[in-house]
């Protein structure tokens, strides 16, 4: 009697969904596996959001402590040669209050980090979901795309945690850039004042970090959407092409 009994279908067996925290760590080891995951429905992508918020406010903690926000506004206005020279124009009075504004503004921008985290996530993710979905015949839904995509940011801690490390080693708070803040890409080793703006933006723009991202993001939609990762490639390589065609036409503008 003992032959009689039941098997189960092969086809029923499903296989255990990982945790936030295994498909965070397989982000770098394993992705494939983190976007399985997400494509069974495993959607949730608050761990990854707190992961870059808390690198986010520790370096707010460290420009606080050891640079200063007027000096962060200072540094980002002596890069555009268009804005220095309106701040010169200005009597010494006006100069000390546009500086205190700028900073402000800067350290509200920092602060606000949640939201535009959120914002710009939701947004790529938008882009992405119709291009991989309408363009490529893909079947995956937004959630799943948003969840791929805030697990594909996470190497972006990496540059958050570089930065920080600088400001608390000494780094000098007149050589701080916000705009580029570690030595993930060439620009960052070359003066902003001379070099062709173009030239900076374009190599500012091919950074190691991006092009994890990228190539996280690229296997990440076309897995959800269970395309070929050729599908996966162009859609985000193209709108990133386009985004850094965009950013090297405002530096050639700016000159």
């Amino acid at each position: 009697m003992s032959n009689l009994g039941i098997q189960p279908d092969a086809g029923s067996v499903q296989t255990a969904g990982l945790t936030q925290w295994q498909r965070a760590g397989n982000v770098f080891i394993a992705p494939s596996k983190t976007f399985d995951d997400i494509k069974r429905g495993n959607c949730s992508w608050w761990l990854p959001f707190l992961i870059l918020l808390f690198f986010s406010y520790v370096l707010f903690a460290g420009i606080t402590m050891k640079i200063g926000w007027q000096q962060v506004a200072a540094n980002n206005i002596a890069v555009n040669p268009r804005q220095a020279q309106r701040i010169d124009q200005l009597n010494p009075a006006q100069r000390a209050t546009a500086m205190k504004v700028a900073g402000t503004v800067m350290e509200i921008f920092l602060a606000a980090s949640p939201v535009l985290i959120l914002i710009g996530a939701c947004l790529v993710s938008l882009l992405l979901w119709g291009t991989i979905n309408f363009g490529f015949g893909g079947k995956a839904s937004f959630p799943q795309i948003f969840a791929a995509n805030m697990y594909a940011m996470l190497p972006r801690a990496i540059v958050l945690l570089m930065a920080t490390i600088a400001i608390f080693a000494g780094l000098a708070p007149e050589s701080f850039n916000i705009s580029n803040m570690a030595g993930t890409n060439a620009a960052y080793f070359l003066s902003v004042q001379d070099t062709n703006k173009a030239l900076y933006a374009l190599l500012s723009q091919i950074d190691i970090i991006n092009i994890w991202v990228a190539v996280l993001l690229s296997i990440g939609i076309a897995k959800v959407a269970g395309k070929n990762r050729a599908a996966g490639f162009i859609t985000v390589f193209g709108w990133w092409g386009l985004w850094v065609l965009v950013r090297v036409a405002f530096g050639f503008v700016a000159g």
